[in-house]
């Protein structure tokens, strides 16, 4: 049994597996109609359970249908259906899923949830997000990033905006996978002090800067967020503090002649990112979402050692 709880815990050559058995199942598919099965069918009698303490829509819909492709059975259930921190503890939930289904994917307001989860399950935990890292996402990125511009350790990233988990798990990224990144934020919405440390530690090609153009200088890919997550309340500071972090067209001049424009979604269209960017045809925004489906499939499979 294997967890997927955040890309840092993985070498080099288990990372590499799970790409390329991503873009493998991807091209597979491109021969099959949406609503079919994988050939093999690898997780067939197997029921994986997807918790949502937080709303979504490609996390649920990608895992859906990638664990439907797969073969298997998904049940999914939202927090407030289930004693998830409530009457019980959560490592005693954990124990108590363990007994009735394969593998959970859990979507957590709090990175000690999910961590108090997988330490207590006897099963593979997949981080589905929290507020802290969004690993899966960031392995469709990749995904997304070598298909148009080939292996990562030669690319330039350039992340612009709040240091949040989604930037995290892109540090981690490149700290295991090679590749520089630069990202480009306020002081205050600098990504974690840990995250940071381990980055330095790992010899990570990352730097943090205050100005969103130099990040972006000769950037082959360039990223953003939205301005405002759902755990955020600070509304109106993080606006004023993030307008001059918008990617726009003059933003994009900084970066290399065919960069491309990564989003993890939902876009905030005109707030941190133009439509003209978000819709120009460097954009590889719904190439990535597509992507949750194909590197999500390859993470459930390496958790049971297919």
């Amino acid at each position: 049994m294997t967890h997927f709880l955040d890309i840092k815990d993985f070498t080099k050559p288990a990372l590499r597996k799970i790409l390329n058995e991503a873009a493998r199942r991807k091209k597979v598919r491109a021969h099959l109609p949406k609503g079919e099965a994988d050939i093999d069918q690898p997780l067939k009698g197997r029921a994986i359970a997807l918790i949502f303490e937080r709303p979504s829509t490609r996390t649920r819909f990608s895992f859906e249908m990638g664990v439907r492709q797969l073969g298997g059975e998904v049940f999914t259930v939202s927090g407030a259906e289930m004693q998830l921190g409530r009457g019980e503890t959560i490592a005693d939930t954990a124990r108590v899923v363990s007994r009735y289904v394969d593998g959970v994917m859990i979507r957590a307001a709090k990175h000690e949830t999910l961590l108090e989860f997988a330490s207590a399950a006897t099963i593979p935990v997949v981080n589905g997000l929290t507020n802290y890292t969004h690993p899966c996402q960031v392995l469709a990125d990749v995904q997304t990033l070598e298909e148009r511009k080939g292996d990562i350790s030669k690319q330039r990233i350039a992340w612009i905006g709040d240091g949040n988990n989604v930037c995290a798990s892109w540090i981690e990224a490149v700290g295991v996978l090679g590749g520089s990144l630069k990202v480009g934020c306020p002081t205050e919405l600098r990504p974690r002090h840990e995250v940071l440390n381990w980055a330095t530690q790992h010899k990570a090609d990352v730097e943090v800067l205050v100005s969103a153009e130099e990040a972006v200088a000769h950037a082959d890919c360039v990223i953003t967020d939205a301005w405002v997550s759902m755990h955020n309340d600070d509304v109106a500071s993080r606006h004023n503090l993030l307008k001059p972090y918008q990617v726009n067209e003059a933003l994009m001049l900084h970066a290399a002649k065919e960069a491309m424009f990564m989003h993890c979604l939902p876009a905030h269209r005109n707030e941190e990112v133009t439509n003209g960017v978000f819709d120009g045809a460097h954009s590889a925004v719904f190439d990535e979402a597509e992507n949750r489906v194909h590197a999500q499939k390859a993470i459930l499979l390496s958790c049971f050692g297919k």
